[in-house]
């Protein structure tokens, strides 16, 4: 691999898996430099701008100045960066982390994933996913991300929260800043609550850059099934949140009618 730091990667799978493994109720972990440091610096100059004209950036309720781009070049380095998350190497990597009972398949069309990129004001309320992919009819599985921010402060939101509702628990289980060259990966499942509801808010010409990719297994244990669902989300905000929801709603019904 050529971009992702599959050397260290590999010296710290052993010690990685238990941690992983550790987690309650849902199972996650951080890795900081998961790129070589020279390349991260390359895919962070790299980076295409909000303007290019090729984002996907619709607004809803629960999620608001998010972009998306899911289609690159040929010869482009996002290109082999898809190539190297999706390819065989980092899969078996993957499946020795998470010891699935079933081999993780990559999604080559980056459904949902893909670039990541959030301008101020930009929020993500705390949700779980959809379950199942629309075309493979797969499960989803697992979330990596990477954090492609070079100066990020706490204070700027847009932390990743991660979230325990389990036994009517309502519980921060911990708070993740976007740095630079951080991988978060988590299990995807009914209780695996997520998101950065704490709008962005940066100086400006900066924005919340990162690099997504999901994973599938063609089938799952049991207890885990569900009905076939799309994201469903809460609100962790209260009163702040309902107002939240409310004037985002009204910026996404005038981007749909207005244009």
């Amino acid at each position: 691999m050529n971009l992702i730091n599959i050397n260290k990667l590999n010296n710290d799978l052993d010690q990685l898996r238990i941690l992983y493994q550790s987690k309650k109720p849902f199972r996650y972990i951080t890795i900081e430099d998961f790129f070589y440091k020279e390349k991260a610096k390359e895919i962070h100059e790299s980076y295409p701008t909000i303007t290019d004209g090729k984002w996907d950036g619709t607004t809803y309720l629960d999620q608001k100045n998010k972009f998306q781009k899911t289609k690159f070049e040929e010869g482009s380095i996002f290109k082999q960066v898809f190539d190297e998350l999706n390819g065989e190497e980092f899969l078996n990597w993957l499946n020795s982390l998470t010891d699935m009972e079933l081999p993780l398949i990559a999604d080559d069309e980056l459904f949902g994933g893909g670039l990541h990129q959030s301008i101020n004001g930009a929020y993500l309320n705390v949700h779980i996913d959809y379950n199942i992919h629309p075309k493979t009819k797969y499960h989803r599985r697992l979330n990596v991300l990477v954090y492609m921010n070079e100066k990020w402060e706490e204070n700027w939101g847009g932390n990743l929260e991660l979230w325990d509702f389990t036994n009517d628990k309502k519980e921060l289980l911990e708070k993740i800043t976007p740095n630079w060259n951080k991988c978060v990966i988590f299990e995807t499942n009914q209780i695996s609550y997520h998101g950065h509801p704490q709008a962005v808010d940066v100086p400006y010409e900066i924005n919340r850059k990162s690099i997504a990719t999901y994973y599938y297994t063609e089938d799952r244990p049991d207890h885990e099934k569900a009905t076939a669902h799309n994201t469903i989300y809460k609100n962790t905000e209260g009163i702040k949140g309902s107002v939240k929801r409310f004037f985002s709603g009204i910026k996404a019904a005038k981007e749909r009618f207005l244009g």
